[in-house]
């Protein structure tokens, strides 16, 4: 019997499915909720569903006879001890002693679920389940072995009470008003002020004819109504005045709404949607353009946290894996919100079997992986590692199927090979940042398998890995360029050299030190070599340059970068920015007039770099177990915020000649750059040369040092 299978440990009540099932139904709810300009937009990769029939079991010693309550989704039965109630029972009573309770449970349309619930029988996420009970009754008569049954721990997601039925999961709202209204002849010009997601609502709607509204990121969007991208139609017909919500939640700032000759409009307000989390992170400095950036950047992260985390709120609307990984990493300097990282993951990863890759997209498929290794070790939750760990496997069989005879991977038909929008970018022959992203991959792999306890995998995946960092080495270092090359192409490296495999190494520290500033001067401080232009890939190359210690360039490239969208009156971050277009320009991309999204996920990474490059906080042990903080002011005067852990927050404020910090748990190390030997209460300073301390802190106690920055 799985060791999970008795407890007498009394926990909350909670739904509980298939891990993975819930999460799925609603992705694709999500997914294919994409119109543009009304018309049906659905997701171009492989679409999963729920397992329709479920088996839940969970075998309780108990000390008294007790009632137990049944919630279910779904039809279903219950045996006792593998003994049948009649019909579908509400209620048992479970006498006491030990006992086993199994509930089988059909749903075609949504997620199979239960929720059960007595005085110390209540459903939690120790129940186990299967979708292939192998359960049967053999020549003898006598009910067969199940050991070849595949069961694991059931999935749940804070669904504490039996009201809350996972199939009827929204996000909340919350009704705003426009800051401005312009009427006109039949029609109305709505600005809410900002860049805002929800459902548009008609105030007091009479008549009978046609009324349309143009969503607009931008005012030009709007008012283009042949080719703004998001629009709704509404045939009329009150003879009293109603109101009127539209069907689907949308991105928008400006609305434009415009009506018949026999329609009457009173006015126009909207209701907020929104994912309810709280923020736990925070960062404030002397500058006021800085603060500005982290309060947008918030924001923009904000709209884009949904039900998962999301590419970007106007558009597309799908969980892209290159984009959720970002957001991963962002949440966990804002958030530190495991549920929807979990949820997300799911969602990405669907069901086996794998037939092509994430999003369709090879360096996606990586990205996964890379998730998951940063999920386990900002957490430290082994659970959610073991219970996914069969899927990892089944996922990294496909991707090393996929190698060409020299082990590396290659374009193959059905791949896309994104890495970033960069003009020219190409994609042929062996490509050194896809061989470094599976490396990475392989990493994960081998930390999972120990979790999981699979011996022979870690050793096998360790090989792996150690073979593929070698052969990036081997294959793409250029000593003349001083970096590793685009790619191979037939067996010779490409002239091309991009900063893509380079930056990654850096923060991989794939790189020893040597090659460290070699690629800093010939790739990163290079202006010879592709600019990039999307925040997706500035995310990646100011998380090298800060992993180098050039913190004050990076502050300077974030008010460049990220402050010349607030210049041009941005109220979130954009898909792409480039600062020699001009006007209406910006808002293009795709071919089409308004394609850019104004508001991308990937946009607020100022949210990651400050928190562990500033603050510079991060952990160094799975779950803050061990952490380390060494803080940059990076031209700041002075500086203070928040980073969470599972925990806690640790507390930090900083200025050229003060530290102040403060952790709940964990052994930490405080990193000080000091002309002078930092003093305080209770820190024995220790020197690693060159003008760097080092000192312990204790959990629970409020640290000043002082000390005297370089």
């Amino acid at each position: 019997m799985n060791n999970s299978d008795l407890s007498n440990t009394i926990s909350t009540p909670t739904w509980i499915w298939y891990p993975g099932d819930f999460e799925i139904v609603l992705a694709n709810k999500m997914q294919n909720r994409r119109t543009e300009r009304g018309t049906f937009f659905p997701v171009f990769w492989k679409i999963d569903s729920h397992y329709v029939l479920m088996d839940f079991h969970k075998v309780f010693d108990v000390p008294d006879e007790e009632t137990v309550d049944i919630y279910v989704e779904g039809e279903y039965n219950v045996k006792l001890d593998g003994k049948a109630f009649e019909g579908s029972p509400k209620q048992i009573v479970v006498p006491a002693g030990k006992h086993k309770i199994n509930i089988k449970v059909f749903n075609q349309a949504n997620v199979s679920a239960i929720y059960v619930k007595g005085k110390t029988i209540v459903s939690d996420a120790s129940w186990l389940v299967t979708f292939e009970d192998k359960e049967w009754i053999d020549e003898t008569g006598k009910a067969s072995d199940i050991s070849a049954t595949k069961w694991v721990n059931a999935g749940s997601s804070n669904f504490n009470s039996p009201e809350q039925l996972p199939s009827q999961y929204m996000l909340p709202t919350r009704e705003q008003s426009p800051v401005s209204t312009t009427k006109g002849n039949n029609s109305m010009l709505v600005d809410f002020g900002k860049e805002t997601f929800g459902f548009v609502k008609l105030h007091e709607l009479k008549g009978k004819g046609k009324l349309s509204v143009y969503y607009g990121e931008s005012e030009e969007e709007a008012l283009s109504t042949e080719h703004c991208e998001t629009l709704d139609r509404v045939d009329v017909n009150n003879t009293e005045k109603k109101d009127e919500i539209m069907k689907l939640s949308k991105a928008y700032r400006f609305v434009n709404v415009q009506y018949d000759e026999g329609v009457i409009l009173d006015s126009v307000s909207m209701l907020y949607e929104y994912a309810d989390v709280k923020e736990r992170g925070s960062f404030t400095c002397n500058d006021e353009e800085i603060n500005r950036i982290y309060d947008v950047s918030k924001y923009t992260f904000e709209l884009n946290t949904r039900e998962f985390f999301i590419d970007g709120i106007k558009r597309d609307r799908w969980i892209w894996s290159g984009d959720a990984y970002q957001s991963y990493l962002m949440n966990y300097y804002l958030y530190f919100d495991n549920e929807t990282v979990k949820r997300t993951t799911y969602a990405l990863r669907g069901k086996d079997p794998v037939t092509g890759h994430i999003n369709t997209i090879m360096d996606y498929t990586f990205y996964w992986f890379l998730g998951i290794y940063d999920y386990y070790l900002y957490t430290g939750d082994k659970k959610f590692i073991a219970q996914n760990y069969d899927c990892m496997k089944t996922l990294m069989d496909y991707v090393l199927a996929r190698r060409n005879k020299d082990g590396l991977m290659e374009w193959m038909t059905g791949d896309w090979i994104f890495i970033d929008w960069a003009e020219g970018l190409s994609k042929k022959g062996e490509v050194s940042f896809e061989q470094l992203l599976l490396a990475r991959s392989l990493e994960t792999m081998a930390l999972c398998a120990n979790i999981a306890d699979d011996k022979d995998a870690e050793a096998q995946y360790n090989s792996l890995a150690a073979d593929m960092r070698y052969k990036l080495f081997s294959i793409y270092w250029n000593d003349t360029k001083q970096a590793l090359v685009h790619s191979r192409v037939d067996g010779q490296q490409t002239e091309n050299v991009t900063r893509y495999a380079n930056m990654f190494s850096i923060f991989f520290d794939y790189f020893n030190e040597e090659q460290k500033q070699q690629v800093k001067a010939s790739v990163l401080l290079n202006d010879d070599i592709q600019k990039i232009t999307t925040p997706y890939m500035r995310f990646y190359e100011l998380e090298a340059l800060c992993a180098l210690g050039e913190q004050n360039y990076v502050l300077e490239e974030m008010k460049d970068y990220w402050g010349g969208m607030l210049k041009l009156g941005a109220t979130s971050f954009w898909e792409e920015y480039n600062p020699a277009k001009q006007g209406a320009e910006h808002y293009a991309m795709y071919g089409r007039k308004f394609g850019k999204s104004l508001c991308h996920a990937w946009g607020a990474s100022p949210l990651y770099l400050l928190g562990k490059y500033y603050l510079g906080v991060k952990p160094t042990a799975p779950g803050y177990e061990k952490y380390v903080v060494e803080p940059n002011l990076g031209g700041l005067e002075w500086m203070q915020g928040k980073v969470p852990t599972p925990q806690g927050e640790i507390e930090l404020k900083v200025t050229n000649t003060t530290v102040e910090v403060k952790a709940p748990a964990g052994m930490g190390l405080l990193r000080l750059k000091s002309s002078i030997l930092p003093e305080g209460r209770d820190i024995v300073p220790l020197s690693k040369g060159n003008g760097l301390y080092e000192m312990a802190i204790q959990p629970g106690v409020a640290y000043i040092i002082q000390y005297k920055a370089d």
